[in-house]
């Protein structure tokens, strides 16, 4: 396949692009990535010798800019486009949410625009649980669940994900939507818990956890989340919805406490914090449908994927420093320097 990626340079489309190109050698990706705070090439520096070569192109550009949008669909016959580009911090988005509509929601029908006047046969959105809104101590989100989202970043994802539909019901695009529960795993940005905590604990500094910390999330590997999106390109019903979800719901709280025991660190360390606005309390998904008609299912363990991160996190301190720039310094400074 001959797909066109965008934010490859980002967490969860890194590891797709790698999973991606490991897997078939008939597979070639264009990524196109506006590189932002978030974004790293450096992610994917090694993709010429570890897959061969011509397999892998990198086009620096905004998914926002029309005409090099266009340009870009129309210069290859992409069999898909696998849309991960996005501002995904909802942290940030309450601070500031226009560039979360501008790139989530513009940028989102820029590339629907041109992958329909270039006829690409599959276009794929990867979404999020947060479109759904937050849970009680009971159920799990489906498909069919209502989106109500509570943030300005989760708002945003909603809107982009029925601007697809729309594409679908409207003009007959093949398009599928995905959803998933949180990510985590090698190469994500240190804003995000798991890696912020592992980061602070590091440098015996305190670890910021909302509230109480009982927010429950449905923790899922990356890799299982790339599995499950492949899954979609490959055998997904022209608009349709599915769920990825880990099987491993975790409170914040339990989760930031194994951290520190994979670390050998103190709770002591722990400094509960005023809560952000909005706060979701809990997400779970049902991922039924995704197990039927995908044959989806996740293979990490939480225990192990929790080990496997922090050991890779020990092993790649030199990335982490090359990705905390003065931007990312500052707004953590910003948002949690009253809070602690």
């Amino acid at each position: 396949m001959l797909l066109l990626v965008t934010g490859g340079c980002g967490f969860i489309g890194t590891n797709f692009i790698r999973l991606a190109l490991g897997r078939d050698r008939e597979t070639t990706v264009v990524n196109l990535d506006k590189v932002t705070y978030a974004g790293n090439p450096a992610n994917l520096a090694d993709a010429e010798t570890r897959f061969g070569p011509g397999r892998y192109t990198f086009v620096h550009g905004d998914i926002c800019d029309a005409a090099l949008v266009r340009d870009v669909i129309g210069s290859r016959p992409f069999d898909a486009v696998v849309h991960f580009a996005a501002e995904s911090h909802v942290d940030r988005s309450i601070s500031d949410a226009t560039p979360f509509v501008m790139t989530n929601v513009l940028g989102t029908q820029t590339l629907l625009d041109a992958a329909r006047q270039a006829k690409t046969p599959r276009y794929v959105q990867v979404s999020t649980d947060e479109v759904y809104g937050s849970l009680g101590p009971e159920g799990a989100f489906s498909e069919s669940t209502p989106l109500a989202p509570n943030s300005p970043y989760s708002a945003s994802k909603a809107a982009a994900d029925l601007l697809v539909r729309a594409a679908h019901e409207t003009y007959g695009m093949d398009v599928v939507v995905t959803r998933c529960s949180n990510n985590y795993g090698p190469y994500q940005f240190p804003e995000k818990l798991i890696p912020l905590m592992i980061r602070r604990a590091l440098r015996d500094e305190p670890l910021p956890v909302y509230g109480d910390g009982m927010q429950v999330r449905d923790w899922i590997h990356v890799e299982d989340h790339c599995r499950g999106i492949l899954l979609a390109l490959e055998k997904g019903r022209p608009g349709g919805v599915y769920n990825f979800g880990g099987g491993a719901e975790r409170p914040n709280i339990a989760v930031v406490k194994s951290l520190l025991a994979a670390l050998g660190k103190p709770e002591s360390l722990i400094r509960h914090v005023q809560d952000r606005p909005g706060h979701d309390r809990r997400y779970a998904m049902n991922c039924t449908l995704a197990s039927a008609e995908l044959g989806y299912s996740p293979q990490w363990s939480f225990e192990q994927g929790l080990a496997d991160t922090v050991r890779w996190y020990l092993e790649h301190e030199d990335w982490i420093a090359s990705v905390e720039s003065g931007a990312y310094r500052d707004f953590m400074r910003a948002w949690y320097g009253e809070r602690l």
